[in-house]
């Protein structure tokens, strides 16, 4: 295992020093899914919700949750995103969120697509569950990063 990058000589938490890193094109794509009934599945994904259309919703919150993922995730760098999308597929009894952020820096956006698509999927719950309480989010990984050091990976399955 490598070196624990956000821990000191003495193992103190700190920010990375990323200031003599490359600027270059990164991109990070996440996913996750929320479990539900057929029949919350068809009001979510026909606009029919009591609270109105979830899936607007759940777009402009993953949007505007990658945008503060420096504000929620301790040592995370604040980024200028340059573009965010938020995607959803309806599956036989769930709806899958993708989630992709991207921007020139000199760090990754991996935190960011993942929170995006954490909070799309919570603000889905929250707009059914007084249909379906037992809906269950699960899945919540990332697929997919491009650029940096590193350079690219994509998940296995």
């Amino acid at each position: 295992m490598s070196k624990l990058t956000h821990l000191d000589e003495d193992g103190a938490a700190h920010m990375v020093d990323v200031s003599d890193k490359q600027v270059t094109r990164r991109s990070a794509t996440a996913e996750g899914r929320i479990v539900m009934t057929t029949e919350v599945l068809a009001a979510i994904t026909q606009g029919d919700l009591p609270k109105g259309d979830a899936i607007a919703a759940a777009r402009i919150a993953g949007i505007m949750a990658a945008k503060k993922t420096g504000e929620l995730i301790p040592l995370c760098h604040p980024l200028g995103l340059e573009a965010v999308s938020i995607e959803f597929h309806p599956e036989d009894d769930a709806l899958r969120v993708v989630a992709t952020a991207s921007l020139h820096g000199k760090t990754g956006v991996e935190m960011e697509a993942l929170t995006a698509a954490s909070v799309a999927l919570l603000t889905l719950y929250d707009m059914g569950k007084a249909l379906d309480k037992g809906m269950r989010i699960d899945g919540i990984r990332l697929i997919a990063k491009t650029g940096g050091k590193s350079g690219d990976w994509h998940a296995r399955d």
